[in-house]
């Protein structure tokens, strides 16, 4: 599979350079919401639906910024661009879900601010993707990032049911697990084949 393919993209995004567990990007979330495993699930899926019209967004901007001589603009149109997304997955969620809305909390508008998302849109800029590689680079952030998310709160979940010491309950468990699942994630580093 060549190192340009969608589908290595999609692969490389999702599993080998995952944004929370190898780049550790979007970390305020995958401690903050990773409770439940539906919310962490929800959550996951509001983050890569930003994620896909922030890249496509950041794509149409990149030529536009280029064609005017004016790149220099980039990364305040990221932001703008990603603000507006997250407003749009807001005002939606509010409307057909108040209970996730509620369940999500302060940390539906902090999208606005996680910088996986920024990211995203930045490195598909200096990869130079064209649109159907932003798009499976999108989607395979995304999916990554909800992957974190949930195996986060499956675990979180299962250690609430365990008999843990005292020293270690709450965060700092969280933590440990953490940078365990970030080591697990090294691992996948092997696929890249030296990328």
């Amino acid at each position: 599979m060549s190192v340009d393919s969608p589908g290595f993209i999609f692969i490389s995004a999702a599993l080998i350079n995952n944004f929370v567990l190898s780049y550790f990007l979007g970390i305020c979330p995958f401690l903050g919401v990773s409770g439940k495993i539906e919310t962490a699930s929800r959550m996951g899926m509001a983050v890569t639906f930003v994620m896909l019209v922030s890249s496509l967004c950041a794509f149409g901007i990149n030529i536009a910024l280029e064609a005017i001589g004016a790149p220099y603009l980039r990364l305040i149109s990221y932001i703008v661009v990603i603000a507006s997304s997250v407003q749009l997955v807001e005002m939606f969620i509010k409307k057909f879900s108040p209970a996730l809305f509620r369940a999500l909390g302060i940390f539906l508008p902090l999208i606005t601010t996680n910088c996986s998302i920024l990211g995203l849109a930045l490195f598909q800029t200096s990869r130079e993707y064209n649109l159907v590689q932003s798009i499976f680079f999108a989607l395979g952030a995304g999916a990554g990032f909800s992957l974190a998310l949930v195996l986060m709160a499956g675990i979180r979940e299962e250690l609430d049911l365990a008999d843990t010491p005292s020293i270690v309950k709450g965060i700092a468990i969280v933590l440990l697990v953490g940078g365990i699942l970030s080591m697990a994630f090294m691992g996948f580093a092997g696929l890249g084949g030296g990328s």
